[in-house]
């Protein structure tokens, strides 16, 4: 699609992220030959990418057509909106808009974790409410009520018309941190007249309201007060308002509070410096508590969704340094478990539970309420905005077909589902989706970007599932083996339990090489690739497995 000429009057809509999926939101905008982002996050990864811990959106199709790129608006600061900036704005180069909180976190994501080529990225930061220019786009954002201080939803109109893009939102009348959600301007736009909603789909199959944080504040107390052991809670970095509940639970029940992670810190530290914590919401460092009684402790920590490098999966492993739980101690989850997750949080539960640890999780007690909109939310923004067109976004495929039959049943006119990549025409016509574009992943890699499908991912996969076999061959320079092929394998058999197949092995390598031309013989490559076959075969054959082979040739 790239370089084909499309009228300037269309207006267009392209995920690259965040469509059939929770997280890695990357959302274009076309119109006037000029395009615009809204959000770049992250996701992270699965456990069978081993040593990969960040995927990141393939933006390959919008850095062929950067020049046009005008400017990137992010929604709010959770890592599935702004994740990904510090990692790909080198290939991108825009103009980053943002309201201060998301600023403010981006400029300390960045410290914490330099990327080279990043020196000469200025975030311009933009008031609540702000309205401004980026290229032919005029933007409004509408705040919203969320998980995280200063959700914005985005307000894009074109000579084509306008689109309102929700982000991450809820409605909660007593959001305890920031402003309640601006029902006028909403309601103003929809009697504006709003082409198009791409809207925020998490909860769409979940009936009534997501619940106010109010109402968490209330429970957390009524479940820590009287308890004689240690507390502790464990909560998403990013859920400001759950931090100063922690806090406010701590002081009700005579506790003081703790932060453990670095990642609350930074989190404290951008809600401090923009005004969102109270002066009188104060937290001890976890080396500072270790002297406290038990009754008088009050964690809050990182790693409610089994992160094995969380501060809670330390505890339960028994491997932090300041932190230690026992019996008459206790847990809370308070957080949703993400589908995906399971495995490791409920592994990190036995952990806990093995340790005489009392565990509370959403489905034993009133502890959590989920930042998005549950189905009569999402029937109250239809009320208010009146699309003509519903684009449901920030799901599963089951979460987004739920919304877009819900915004059919609302009387929206209509509601097309898509998927990263699908190109669709808002305007002018009906909607459809007219092109699709490559939309892959990436992996950040140790101060690297490798592509998920490549093979540094795949050779890493099949290590962990078929192991890897060593070959080093000593020959001549007509290519006759001076000793025996030596061989040596990792992750494929205990001590001394191969030797025998290896010894098979270097003889079936000695009968590969005898089978070579003299011309072969004297080729490096072929004389590894043959040796590299013959040990395949036989472990395919003797062991069902195909690991990784790697072949070294010393000619003397």
């Amino acid at each position: 699609m790239v370089g084909t000429a499309r009228g300037r009057d269309e207006l267009e809509f392209l995920p690259l992220g965040g469509a059939g999926e929770i997280g890695m939101n990357v959302n274009l905008y076309r119109h006037a030959g000029k395009w615009l982002m809204v959000d770049l996050g992250i996701t992270f990864a699965d456990r069978d990418v081993p040593g990969i811990d960040i995927v990141l959106p393939d933006l390959s199709y919008i850095e062929k057509q950067r020049s046009a790129l005008v400017g990137l608006v992010l929604t709010h600061g959770h890592e599935d909106h702004l994740g990904a900036v510090q990692y790909l704005w080198p290939r991108l180069r825009c103009r980053v808009y943002a309201t201060p909180f998301a600023a403010a976190l981006l400029r300390r994501k960045i410290a914490d974790d330099p990327v080279e080529g990043l020196d000469d990225l200025e975030v311009t930061e933009v008031a609540l409410g702000a309205r401004f220019d980026v290229g032919p786009f005029a933007i409004e954002l509408v705040s919203l009520t969320h998980s995280i201080p200063e959700p914005n939803a985005v307000v894009i109109r074109t000579a084509a018309g306008t689109v309102m893009h929700t982000g991450d939102w809820k409605i909660d009348p007593t959001p305890l941190v920031g402003a309640t959600t601006d029902e006028a301007a909403l309601k103003r736009l929809g009697d504006e007249g709003v082409l198009a909603m791409v809207c925020d789909s998490t909860n769409a199959l979940r009936a009534g309201v997501s619940g106010s944080e109010a109402e968490v504040r209330a429970s957390l107390v009524e479940l820590v007060r009287g308890r004689t052991g240690r507390v502790a809670i464990a909560t998403f970095a990013s859920n400001v308002a759950r931090l100063v509940t922690a806090h406010h639970v701590a002081v009700a029940c005579g506790r003081t509070a703790v932060l453990v992670g670095r990642s609350l810190w930074r989190i404290h530290d951008a809600a401090r410096e923009t005004g969102y914590l109270p002066r009188e919401v104060r937290f001890l460092r976890d080396k500072e508590s270790v002297d406290l009684p038990a009754d008088k402790v009050l964690y809050v920590c990182t790693g409610c969704q089994g992160e094995p490098n969380a501060q809670l999966a330390r505890i339960a492993a028994g491997a932090h340094p300041h932190v230690a739980l026992g019996a008459e101690d206790m847990v809370i989850l308070s957080s949703k478990i993400i589908p995906g997750n399971e495995r490791p949080i409920y592994a990190m539960i036995n952990q806990l539970v093995a340790r005489d640890v009392e565990v509370i999780t959403e489905a034993d007690r009133f502890v959590h309420v989920s930042g998005h909109p549950s189905r009569d939310e999402l029937t109250r923004m239809y009320q208010w905005v009146r699309p003509g067109i519903a684009v449901p976004v920030h799901g599963e495929a089951r979460h987004m077909r739920s919304h877009a039959a819900l915004a059919r049943a609302l009387q929206v006119p209509e509601a097309i589902v898509v998927h990263n990549g699908a190109l669709v025409r808002l305007a002018p016509g009906p909607a459809a989706v007219i092109d699709h574009v490559h939309a892959g992943r990436l992996a950040w890699d140790g101060g690297a970007i490798v592509p998920m499908d490549g093979t540094v991912v795949r050779d890493r996969r099949r290590l962990m599932r078929d192991g890897a076999a060593f070959v080093t061959l000593v020959v001549d320079d007509q290519g006759e083996l001076l000793t025996d092929p030596k061989i040596a394998t990792v992750g494929l058999f205990e001590d001394g339990a191969g030797d025998d197949l290896l010894m098979d092995a270097a003889d079936d390598v000695r009968q590969a090489l005898d089978r070579l031309s003299r011309r072969d013989r004297r080729d490096d490559d072929m004389v590894s690739e043959a040796a590299r076959q013959a040990v395949r075969r036989i472990l395919r054959i003797e062991r069902d497995k195909r690991p990784v082979v790697e072949v070294s040739v010393a000619r003397v």
